[in-house]
This record gives structure tokens, sequence and C-alpha cells, in this order.
């Protein structure tokens, strides 16, 4: 059988991955709005888990979680894309995108509860495993994605697979209630990837 097929696929690949990548170099964020997304995540961090308003306390938060930003800014911030002024991002995160996030894991969290109390009342249990994919290509994208379908009961992320360019997920699934992989995943993700597109690419 000739390799001509599976040689221009991995071509192919090989560009679309190039592609995505130079779209996300360009609308990557620049280092300084990274340590102050950082700072202002780290410092609401900090009063929540402070509980203090005195001014000793918000200085010496300020000066540490600045620092801290400062070394760590990559590591929550490297993977968002979004582009305008950087109030309009901090708005945006915090009272559009944070908000939406809440309440479709609110919804998604009763109905998984609802449905596996179903399952056990009615000794219906049906578990397996499925293969999903993602259209995500971030690291922290697929991580909040995979937490977010664990965080929900009934199903469990096992593994993440990147293969030529693709993300694949592998869940366990309490009630196993189709192997097509793309039902599945739209049973499964919900509106969670859709929301993680605005954010992460």
């Amino acid at each position: 059988m000739s390799r001509v097929p599976f040689y221009l696929k991995e071509r192919l690949e090989g560009l679309r991955e190039r592609v995505i990548h130079e779209g996300f170099e360009a609308s990557k964020l620049p280092p300084w709005e990274r340590v102050i997304i950082t700072w202002v995540v780290l410092m609401a961090f900090w009063v929540v888990i402070s509980g203090s308003f005195r001014a000793r306390d918000l200085i010496v938060g300020a000066a540490v979680t600045l620092m801290i930003a400062a070394f760590m800014r990559d590591l929550l911030t490297e993977d968002i894309r979004r582009t305008g002024h950087i109030v309009e991002k901090l708005l945006y995160f915090a009272f559009i995108y944070l908000p939406q996030y809440l309440v479709i894991m609110a919804f998604r969290l009763i109905e998984s509860n609802l449905k596996v109390a179903k399952n056990v009342i009615f000794m219906d249990i049906n578990p397996g495993i499925v293969k999903i994919k993602t259209d995500l290509h971030s690291d922290t994208g697929v991580t909040i994605l995979a937490n977010s379908i664990t965080l929900t009961p009934g199903t469990l992320t096992l593994d993440v697979s990147k293969k030529l360019g693709e993300t694949y997920l592998y869940v366990h699934w309490i009630d196993l209630e189709t192997l097509n992989r793309e039902k599945a995943g739209e049973k499964i993700k919900g509106d969670i990837e859709e929301w993680l597109r605005k954010v992460f690419w």
C-alpha cells in the first residue's frame, strides 16, 4: 500500500499545527500584561484567604503577590488569548467569563448529581471508558477541561493523549450511554469546552 496518503496527511497536520501555533504566538499576551493578570488573581486569592482589609495586610499581600507574579506569570496566563486593553480583559474575565463558567458548572453538577442518584437508586449502572476528542490545544485549557469533567459526578478523566496535533481524553463514565466518540463528547463536555475556547487556544 502506498505511503503517499499518510505522508500527505502528516504534512497537512504539520502545516495546520504550524498555522495554529503562529496564530497563537501572534495573539499571545505581552509579559507585563501577564504579570498584572497573575497579580490580580493572586491578590484576590490573598484577600479571600486572609479575610482582612487592613491597610498593612493589603500592602504586604500586594508586595508578596507581585513578587510571585513576576516569576510565575507564564504558569497561569501563557495560554490565554484575548485582544484588547488589559482593563477590558480583566473586566471580561471577572464579570463575564468567570460567572459564565460558575453557572455552567453549577448546572452540570446538579444535572450529574441527579443522574448518578437515579442510577444508584434503580441500580442502572453501565460503566465504561470512552475516548473523546477536544478542540483545545493549550495545556491549561485541556487541564481545566479534564478537571471540570472529573468534578462532575459520574465521570472521571483518566488520561490525556496528544497525537498528530489532536488531543483526546479517556473518560470513565458511570453510565456509558454511547460509544460514538462525537456524541459521547457532546454529552460529557457539554458547554464547558465552548466556554474554555473563549479564553484558551
